[in-house]
C-alpha cells in the first residue's frame, strides 16, 4: 500500500507547487495511514485519498482597505473549504503576512481530522488574509475587517462554514466582522462566526479552551504512565492566547511553567511565570516580552538562541508551525523532558517528531492536542443554536470531556494499528477513518 501513498503525495507535490506546509502537512498524514490502508484497502479505492487531499473550494479575494492617512492598501484575502463530509466547513482566519495559500491549505487539511476527532459534526477548512493588525489603529483594523467580510459573507453561513479567530485574529477582529456580516445579511446569523465577545453569542471558555485542551491532553497522557504534571517544570512558547492559558492550566494543575517567548525572544522565569503580569503585558498593553522582564525580578531575556535550551519535564509550543526542529528536539531530551503537548498547528519538524517518537517519550500532535480551541468553538455554535448560555464550569466540563475522549480515541486507533502510545498514528487513524467513512457513504462528490 506504500506505492499508493506515495502516488498520491507526488500528485499533491505536483499540483501545489511551492507550498511546502502543505506537503509536509500531507506527508505526515499519509505515511501514517499505510496500516489503515493495509488493513482496510477499501480506503485507497475510488480515488478516496486523492479526494481528501484536495480542498472542495479554494477561494482568493482582493481586499482594498484606507488607511487613517488616507493610504490604500491591497491584501488578499482567503478562504479553503477542505472537506464537509462532517458538517460545515469550521476553522480560523488568520491575519498574518506570512499567510499564503499554501499555508491556509496546510492549516485547512490539518482541520479536518482535528475537527473528526472532536466528533462534533464539523467538517475542515481554514482563511486569512497577510495583513498584519500589529501598529494599526482599531480604526484601520475595523476598515480592512469590514471590506475583508464584505467578500467572505458570500461564502459562509451557519450551516455552510463557519469561520473563527486564530493569530492575529482576536475578539476585536471577530466583532468588526460580524458587525459587517450582520449589516450585508440583515440577519443575525450568531452561528456565523465563533470566539464571539460574551456579550452577542460567545461561550466562557472559548478563549482559555486551546491552551487549556493542550495541557489536558498532556494531563491524560501522563495519567496513562501513573504519573501527573504536579511540580513539573514546563517550557511555553509564544505569548498569545494558547500560551497563556497553557501556561494558567498547567499552574492550576501544580506544574511550573518557567518560559514564554515572541518574536523579539525569550523569558526565562524560574520561580514560575507570574500569569497576571503577563496578561496585563499581553492583553492589555499588547507590549513585548521585554516589557514583563522590566517588571519582574528574577526573569531574564534571551535573545539569539531557542526557548527549548532551557531543561525542563515538559514541552509546550504553542508559537508557530516549524518553530521547533531536530536540533531542539535532542537539546530537549538531553535536558530531560519527557513530554511534549502541541498547542500550535505543526509545530514540530518531521525530524522532531522522529526524534521524539524513537526517543519514546509522550508526545502529542497538534491535530489532538490543540483541539480544544474548536471543540469550544462548536460548543458555542450549539448555545447559539439554542439561544443559550452554559456557565463557566459547564462549559470546562464539557471541554474536557472533549480532551479525553479525543485522548482514548488516538490510544486505542494506535493499539489497533499496532504501535501502542503513538499519539502520532493514533490521531491521524482515528481522525481519517471517521471522514473517510462519512466520504464513501455519501459517494463520489
Amino acid at each position: 500500500m506504500q506505492d499508493v501513498v506515495e502516488k498520491v503525495y507526488e500528485q499533491v507535490v505536483a499540483r501545489n507547487r511551492g507550498e511546502a506546509e502543505f506537503h509536509q502537512a500531507v506527508r505526515e498524514v499519509l505515511e501514517s495511514l499505510d496500516p489503515v490502508i493495509a488493513k482496510h484497502p477499501h480506503y485507497a479505492e475510488d480515488a478516496l485519498l486523492e479526494r481528501i487531499v484536495e480542498p472542495e473550494r479554494q477561494i482568493m479575494f482582493r481586499v482594498p482597505w484606507v488607511d487613517d492617512a488616507g493610504q490604500v492598501h491591497v491584501n488578499r484575502g482567503f478562504r479553503i473549504e477542505f472537506n464537509s463530509a462532517l458538517g460545515p466547513y469550521k476553522g480560523g482566519l488568520r491575519f498574518h503576512p506570512s499567510v499564503n495559500a499554501g499555508i491556509i491549505k496546510f492549516l485547512g487539511f490539518e482541520q479536518i481530522f482535528k475537527n473528526a476527532l472532536t466528533a462534533q459534526g464539523i467538517g475542515g477548512g481554514k482563511g486569512g488574509s497577510d495583513f498584519d493588525p500589529h501598529g494599526r489603529s482599531d480604526s484601520e483594523v475595523m476598515r480592512f475587517c469590514q471590506s475583508f467580510m464584505t467578500e467572505l459573507s458570500r461564502h459562509i453561513g451557519p450551516g455552510t462554514d463557519v469561520p473563527a479567530g486564530d493569530i492575529g485574529v482576536g475578539g476585536r477582529e471577530i466583532g468588526y466582522m460580524f458587525g459587517q456580516y450582520k449589516r450585508l445579511r440583515n440577519s443575525y446569523d450568531a452561528g456565523v462566526l465563533t470566539g464571539k465577545g460574551l456579550a452577542w453569542g460567545g461561550s466562557l471558555v472559548r478563549t482559555e479552551a486551546t491552551g487549556y485542551g493542550t495541557v489536558l491532553f498532556a494531563q491524560d497522557m501522563l495519567a496513562t504512565r501513573k504519573d501527573s504534571l504536579e511540580g513539573k517544570k514546563v517550557s511555553v512558547s509564544g505569548s498569545g492566547n494558547v500560551a497563556i492559558y497553557a501556561i494558567e492550566k498547567a499552574q492550576q494543575l501544580g506544574a511550573v511553567p518557567i518560559t514564554f517567548s515572541d518574536s523579539s525572544g525569550y523569558v526565562v522565569d524560574e520561580a514560575g511565570v507570574d500569569l497576571e503580569l503577563l496578561k496585563q503585558v499581553k492583553e492589555v498593553e499588547r507590549g513585548r516580552v521585554a516589557d514583563y522582564v522590566a517588571r519582574r525580578p528574577g526573569a531574564r531575556l534571551v535573545t539569539g538562541s531557542s526557548v527549548w535550551e532551557v531543561p525542563v519535564d515538559v514541552a509546550l509550543p504553542c508559537a508557530t508551525q516549524n518553530e521547533l526542529d531536530g536540533e531542539d528536539a535532542a537539546t530537549l531530551l538531553r535536558g530531560g523532558c519527557t513530554v511534549v503537548s502541541e498547542g500550535a498547528n505543526m509545530p514540530s519538524t518531521p525530524q522532531a517528531v522522529e526524534a521524539f517518537l524513537a526517543a519514546g517519550i509522550l508526545f502529542a500532535p497538534g491535530k489532538a492536542a490543540n483541539a480544544g480551541g474548536v471543540a469550544t468553538s462548536a460548543l458555542e455554535m450549539e448555545q447559539n443554536a439554542g439561544r443559550t448560555r452554559w456557565d463557566f464550569a459547564t462549559a470546562e466540563a464539557k471541554l474536557a470531556g472533549i480532551m479525553t475522549d479525543i485522548h482514548d480515541s488516538c490510544v486505542e486507533a494506535a493499539e489497533e494499528y499496532g504501535r501502542p502510545g503513538d499519539y502520532v498514528l493514533g490521531a491521524n487513524a482515528a481522525g481519517f477513518t471517521r471522514v473517510a467513512d462519512v466520504m464513501i457513504a455519501h459517494g463520489i462528490v
